[in-house]
Formats: structure tokens, sequence, C-alpha cells
């Protein structure tokens, strides 16, 4: 039990090094929500960062999370604290989750992969992201990544072969597509045809989610894997995706947090699925939670941190495309010293 317990949030305001778009609109600030969890002496930190294209923003999580009442609740039970907020309330449960096992972690005095039973060697390699732009501003883009062995690139925007083309006259290492629901079933096809050509590992979420016999007609036509990102919200989702894909993409902040992504993982292994960890614009705090549970899965999606300029803690380290997760207790995110 807490005798001494104190929760605040506040907003952070991330800016981009560049103008982030995607088949649905563009933004060049992200705005995410920080819990700070004080309980016995101890400090945690969560992370929430809202997605619009499921009606949540900061304003409405951090008023979720300012209601709770967490006096007197064993925080080591998750599960029934998570439960005072609303089941589909994923953003703010997200938040709520990061801080408790960020508490348990620092309680117990190792780091989130280890309270996890994981083997930090094992964190797999993340992409790094191109937004969809202008040919010549994609290669330009390129060129500024073509270190990293894996790029995931945004496509959906009617040019999307001359953008591929165009990042392949650059670069040569692994290239994932994200289409973001841009395409019809018929489209998604024979874009997916005309792009085979460039070695392409698999294509995100092609058609609008809630198509499931959609994503099988596309999976059966298509020579590049289909994984999907809006479909694959939560465990609930997984079950009607069964034979209509080839892999899933989690999210902590869509999903609701760890709890429900290691439920995810294990579903999604039961149904021969592969599985993403991915992320949105975040700062370290959110995306190193999702990193220490990276050594579950196939692929990584993890570079919140790298898409932005001001991001005010220091937690996951990238080695290229490598990630090192830190050995602190709990997350193990600290603040970023000034400079």
């Amino acid at each position: 039990m807490t005798s001494s317990l104190a929760l605040t949030c506040e907003t952070l305001t991330l800016h981009l090094r560049h103008t982030f778009t995607i088949s649905r609109g563009s933004e060049d600030v992200a705005e995410t929500v920080l819990l700070r969890l004080r309980a016995d002496g101890v400090d945690a930190l969560g992370e929430s960062a809202p997605i619009s294209r499921y009606d949540e923003d900061a304003l409405q999580v951090t008023q979720m999370l300012q209601r709770l009442m967490l006096g007197g609740r064993d925080l080591f039970c998750f599960d029934d604290v998570l439960d005072l907020l609303p089941a589909g309330a994923f953003g703010a449960r997200c938040a709520l989750d990061l801080a408790l096992h960020d508490l348990a972690g620092k309680r117990l005095g190792i780091p989130l992969y280890r309270l996890l039973g994981l083997d930090p060697a094992r964190a797999a390699e993340t992409s790094f992201t191109i937004g969809i732009a202008d040919p010549q501003k994609t290669i330009e883009k390129t060129k500024e990544a073509r270190h990293l062995p894996i790029l995931k690139v945004k496509i959906g925007a009617g040019n999307d072969v001359e953008t591929i083309e165009a990042i392949r006259s650059v670069y040569g290492g692994r290239v994932r597509l994200d289409a973001n629901e841009a395409w019809t079933p018929e489209v998604a096809v024979s874009t997916l045809k005309a792009l085979a050509r460039f070695d392409i590992e698999f294509c995100e979420q092609p058609i609008a989610a809630g198509q499931p016999e959609g994503l099988r007609f596309v999976k059966e036509r298509s020579p590049i894997p289909i994984f999907v990102d809006e479909d694959s919200k939560s465990l609930a989702d997984l079950a009607r995706l069964y034979g209509c894909v080839d892999g899933i993409n989690i999210k902590l902040v869509k999903c609701g947090g760890i709890r429900e992504a290691v439920r995810m993982i294990h579903a999604a292994r039961a149904l021969d699925m592969k599985i993403m960890i991915g992320c949105m614009i975040e700062s370290s705090v959110l995306a190193t939670a999702a990193a220490h549970l990276t050594p579950l899965v196939d692929y990584a999606d993890i570079d919140g941190p790298l898409l932005i300029t001001d991001d005010p803690f220091v937690g996951v380290r990238y080695d290229g495309a490598r990630m090192r997760l830190p050995d602190a207790p709990g997350l193990g995110v600290v603040p970023r010293p000034p400079t």
C-alpha cells in the first residue's frame, strides 16, 4: 500500500527536424502528456502521445489522469490500478501503465527489461522514418539517413513509384513502406506490384482500417508482405485479422501500455503473425518503454526521439539502428543535461 502519493501532468511540445507528412496530413510540432508519479519518495515517469486518429488529445488525456484517485491503492496491482480508467481510454492508460512499471522497477532496483524477464542484447534494430515529400526533398532526407540500415517510407500521395525510385537511387539498405490507409484494395495491389522490384521488406496499412476481407484480398495478391497498424489497435482486434495479414504494428499509446502490448504479442504469436513495435512522435520516455519490449518482437520502428530536436529526456541510446537499453532501474530515463 502507498501512504504518500502525488500525481502531476504536463504537456511536452516537441519540434520535428523536418515537416512530417503522411497520407492524412502534416505536422511540425507534436504534443505529448508527461505523467509524474511520486509514491513514498520514489519518482516515476509515464508518457502518452495521444492520437487524433482515435479522437484523443493532450487535454483529454491530462484531465483523465488528473481525476485519478490512487490513494490507498497497491500500485503493484497494475491491472486494478489501470482499471480506474475507462477501458477505451488508451492514451491515458498508456501514461499510467508506464509510470507504474517505472515505479515498480525503481522500487525493486531493476530495469524494465529485467522486470519482464528479457535479454537486452536481443533488442531489435529500429527503422528510421522518411515522411512524404517531393522527390528532391525525399532524396535529401534519405541522404541524411543513409548511414542507417533500415528506412520506413511514408507513401500514399500518388507518386509512390517515383518516390521509391528516388530513394533507391541513393540508398541500398532495407526499405519498409507505410501507406497509412491511403489506397483501395485494388489500388494497393497494383501499386505494390509496381513497387516490388525495389526490394521492399513489407507494407504497412495499405487500406482503410475495418476491412479484414479487403486486407485478405490484398495479401493474397501482393508480392510484398502486408502489415497493419490502424487495424491492430488492441488485443480485441487480432482475431478478425487472422489469415488477412502477415504482421501487426503494436504501439503502446495505441493499445494502452506495456501490459496490453505483451498480451498482443503473445496472441499474435499464437496466430502466426509477425510483430513490430512502433511509436508516434514522442520523447525518450515513451520510446524507451517501447524499446524495452523489442526482445519479444521481430521488428521495431522506435525512432520518435530521432525525429525531434528538443527531447527533454535521455533513455534508449541509438548505435546506428541498434537500440541500447538503459541499465538504470525502471524505464531508465533521466532528464537531459543542460547544454
